[in-house]
């Protein structure tokens, strides 16, 4: 495995460390007022991780498997001209998102935190609250689809790619973890900067997922157009 790859796939990582079920959740956590629970916090952190990479195995090896069996039907013009239509409509919705604070979902994910640092909560309302996290970003993991892109072209075997997914797991939750570890520490100094932390991701949310899902469009869109021969002659 070249240096290369090793960080581009910790780039990545970290890029995911940002995302709401990664960062703002547990950022939520730790500014639950009294004494941290560690072990609730590293359950909920287990489950993140472990969800991610479940379902990064799952879309290796089935991508691999359903990539065999389409044999090149993904290069059909009707296929391409799909593909266009997708990266054009993500483009579009982007601008929905941009500088807006993301609405809907966040009642419910309110109401689980709540249960979630309550004295009495138990271990299941946290794993309930990491997986609602995990599956609202499903759509939306695009940092984690370019690591299995990447992961998809480096020949390793599977026990590599199993090993490597895992340590990129462990990366995407280490920002969340060091936090927890200040917070144990030295919890006057930590709480005011959490704080600040939350704030910041709140205001900026929105306008992250709008970049996200413009940026991604875009490249789908230009991929699929480029292979359509729209830019030529």
């Amino acid at each position: 495995m070249s240096a290369g790859l090793l960080l581009s796939l910790a780039g990545l990582a970290l890029i995911d460390s940002t995302s709401i079920g990664t960062l703002f959740i547990p950022v939520w956590l730790l500014l639950a007022p009294g004494p941290v629970s560690v072990r609730r916090i590293l359950t909920y952190l287990g489950t993140i991780a472990g969800f991610y990479l479940g379902v990064g195995l799952l879309l290796f090896w089935g991508g691999s498997s359903l990539a065999d069996l389409l044999d090149g039907a993904l290069d059909t013009r009707p296929v391409l001209w799909g593909q266009l239509v997708l990266g054009v409509g993500l483009f579009l919705l982007s601008f929905r998102y941009g500088g807006k604070r993301r609405t809907g979902g966040g009642g419910a994910v309110l109401r689980w935190r709540d249960r979630a640092t309550a004295g009495d909560a138990s271990v299941r309302w946290l794993i309930g609250l990491a997986l609602l996290a995990a599956l609202a970003e499903v759509a939306t993991m695009l940092p984690y689809l370019g690591a299995l892109g990447l992961l998809a072209t480096s020949g390793l075997g599977g026990p590599a790619v199993a090993g490597v997914l895992a340590a990129y797991c462990l990366v995407m939750v280490l920002p969340a973890v060091l936090l927890l570890a200040a917070r144990v520490a030295w919890p006057t100094w930590i709480e005011p900067l959490l704080a600040r932390l939350n704030g910041w991701i709140t205001r900026t949310s929105g306008s992250t997922l709008g970049w996200v899902l413009g940026i991604a469009g875009f490249l789908i869109a230009r991929d699929a157009a480029a292979r359509l021969g729209l830019f030529e002659g």
